[in-house]
Order: structure tokens, then sequence, then C-alpha cells
């Protein structure tokens, strides 16, 4: 059973822009993965941009250096936005689990996938970030961003690429997290798919 967490309500400030919400990110006690995380991985990209993306959790790079989507993942992502037309300084790309989760094996630190709850506990955070940016679309990278965002019933493998709705109106489209695509035995295959889904999404707003 997955453990229940305070949560971060208490931490995310109600007024104020994105300055605001990386600065109470620092605090946040809402669940256990402060403790050994190096740091909060917050957002990045202009306070409304038109399009904002959502992945699961920083990995070991992101950790590190207190930057989202900067290590292997980040790096396809990046790929993968200019083979779309897309320019990475035009969105918000933000997880919605705001520290690593990992176990240890002799030095490395391996990813683990964030909990059910670790990511209704981050929730507050990401709902902040909607309500601050306001996208006119939101791209769902991955199953946690899924279920953060849309619900334990949506399966992304089965909706890649297709216009949907986020509970609260927003047009979203989902696909893979570029993660998947990293670990891929056919990796030209799996990212020319994930760059189709990037161009879908970015069609909607054009």
């Amino acid at each position: 059973m997955d453990e229940k967490f305070a949560g971060a309500e208490a931490w995310v400030p109600s007024r104020g822009g994105l300055p605001k919400v990386e600065a109470g990110l620092a605090d946040c006690r809402g669940c256990d993965l402060w403790e050994n995380a190096e740091q909060v991985v917050p957002g990045d990209g202009p306070a409304k941009a038109r399009m904002m993306l959502v992945g699961e959790q920083p990995g070991d790079v992101e950790d590190k250096a207190g930057r989202v989507f900067v290590g292997p993942a980040g790096r396809v992502l990046d790929k993968a936005l200019v083979a779309a037309g897309i320019d990475r300084d035009d969105l918000y790309v933000t997880n919605a689990v705001k520290h690593f989760r990992f176990e240890r094996r002799g030095k490395r630190r391996i990813h683990k996938t964030p909990a059910v709850g670790h990511i209704v506990a981050c929730g507050p955070w990401l709902t902040r970030e909607l309500e601050i940016v306001k996208p006119a679309l939101v791209v769902v990278l991955g199953a946690v961003a899924a279920r953060a965002l849309i619900g334990t019933g949506f399966k992304v493998t089965e909706h890649r690429g297709e216009p949907v709705e986020l509970p609260d109106g927003t047009a979203a489209v989902a696909t893979v997290h570029p993660s998947a695509v990293v670990r891929s035995d056919e990796y030209r295959r799996d990212f020319g798919l994930f760059v189709d889904d990037l161009r879908a999404a970015a069609a909607l707003l054009s």
C-alpha cells in the first residue's frame, strides 16, 4: 500500500508568481523525498508559456544540478523539440514530483518511480504552476505525469499523440517520457514516434 503524506499545501503560496513557487519549493516537507535528495528541482520557462511540458521527477543529473531535464532524457527531449520545430525557450517545463526518488546500489543512485503518495503529496505544486502559467496546451510526458494530471485510468500507450482534456478543461497531448526513448532497443523508431507526438501537440497551437 502506498504511504500517505501530509502533502504540500502548507508550503504552496496562494499568491505571487513562479519566483514565489520556487522559494516555497525549497522549504517543502510535504513528503519524505526531500530527506535524501540533493535539492528540489523547480520548473523552468516563461510564466506565460503557451505550452507546458510535465515529466515525472528529476533524475540523478537534475538533482545535482537543480535544473529540470538536463540529463540524458533532457538531451533527447531537446533533440526531439528541435526536430518538431519547437523552441524550448518558449516552453514551461516541469515535473509532477519535484524531488528525486532513488535507491542506492553501491555508489550509484538508481531511479525509482515515485509512489502514488508522492504524486498526490506534490500535486498542489503542479496545480499552482498551472494556475500561474495558464498554458493553452499541456504535453504529458509518461505515466507518472498522466497519473498526476489525467487520472489512473489513462493509458499513454493507447492514447499518445491524441488531443485530450485535463479535468480543468486545459487541452493536452500525452506521449512517452523521453527516458523511455533513451532506454529503447529501437531508438530511431521510438525517437521518430516521440517527435511525431510533439509535432501533433504543436499543431494544436497553430
